[in-house]
């Protein structure tokens, strides 16, 4: 049985890559590319920094970046995020002048190292403040992935189940920016945005399991993965997930994922296969087992139910077998 849950995992990951790579041939991927490619890719403290400040960020620029490249302005009022910046420095200083075939200090007649000055480049960090798109206004800003709005049928029962499988509590609550959900780091716990369709609402929950499940700071096995990756883990993981369970999520996460991927290679997403397929195979086992143990707990309620409506019938037909007498 594991052996074909894997195959049918490794079957759903293949087409996630073929649908990815034939979007990368659009001409809509190509407008959207130049656009992302104004915005800064940040490291992993700063992407830590940005998390923490603001779980639910999704594209961050600095104040005059959002005016010059987006013909966007930062609402009044807005509090930004701090990160940290490069700002080096240089400094000249005299160095033992060293021989480029020997690698060793160069001696003068007197036996002593022979001096020269340098100018050096001292690395250094300065604070700056970013905010994010949902904390600015003006030009729209353009998008691939579209919004899934299909309804599920039992969504309550399996958002139940996924809720079950979550490492962490999941909570549904007003979001106010473009992101569809987050994990936060510090409160450990997963938010998704109120009032979404019945399969965006499934598909944000797997894909924020993901997150929690591999890349939380104190013990997620990817957690020192750049951004890009991480998201394309989760996302990938989600169409996997969802894929398995009936729910076509291609319209969303193949845009989404070719957003988060930086080249037309698909560099994060084969990088990260391994860790995608055993992942969403293991969510897949929880859940399925979550399905079976769910089943089984509805044929006793069932029985009991029968059981006890045939004690009234027989109770009944007693009463009326005692009063015919």
């Amino acid at each position: 049985m594991k052996k074909a849950r894997d195959e049918k995992v490794e079957e759903i990951t293949k087409k996630l890559e073929q649908g990815i790579q034939e979007l990368f041939e659009s001409e809509k991927y190509e407008r959207y590319l130049k656009v992302m490619s104004k915005l800064h890719n940040y490291s992993f403290n700063n992407s830590l920094l940005i998390a923490m400040q603001k779980p639910d960020a999704t594209m961050v620029a600095g104040f005059t970046s959002w005016k010059k490249n987006f013909h966007r302005t930062v609402k009044k009022g807005e509090k930004g995020i701090r990160i940290l910046a490069p700002s080096p420095y240089k400094v000249n200083k005299e160095v033992d002048k060293i021989d480029p075939v020997t690698k060793q200090p160069m001696l003068g007649r007197n036996g002593e190292p022979i001096k020269e000055h340098v100018q050096l480049t001292i690395p250094a960090y300065k604070i700056t403040t970013v905010f994010d798109v949902s904390q600015t206004e003006g030009e729209k800003i353009p998008e691939i992935a579209t919004a899934l709005k299909d309804e599920v049928n039992d969504f309550e029962k399996m958002f139940q189940i996924i809720e079950k499988v979550s490492p962490v509590p999941i909570v549904l609550d007003q979001i106010n920016s473009a992101a569809n959900g987050y994990y936060d780091l510090e409160k450990k716990v997963i938010v998704i945005k109120k009032d979404m369709s019945e399969a965006q609402t499934l598909k944000t929950a797997v894909h924020e399991i993901s997150h929690a499940k591999l890349h939380d700071r104190d013990s997620g096995i990817e957690a020192k993965a750049d951004r890009k990756t991480k998201e394309v883990e989760a996302e990938s993981i989600a169409y996997t997930v969802c894929s398995h369970l009936g729910l076509d999520t291609s319209s969303y996460s193949f845009g989404y994922i070719a957003g988060w991927s930086s080249d037309k290679e698909l560099g994060e997403l084969k990088k990260s296969m391994n860790v995608i397929q055993h992942t969403a195979s293991e969510l897949i086992t929880d859940i399925d087992k979550e399905f079976l143990c769910s089943q089984e707990i509805e044929k006793g309620r069932l029985k009991e139910v029968k059981r006890k409506e045939e004690t009234i019938k027989n109770k009944k037909e007693k009463k009326h077998h005692y009063r015919s007498h």
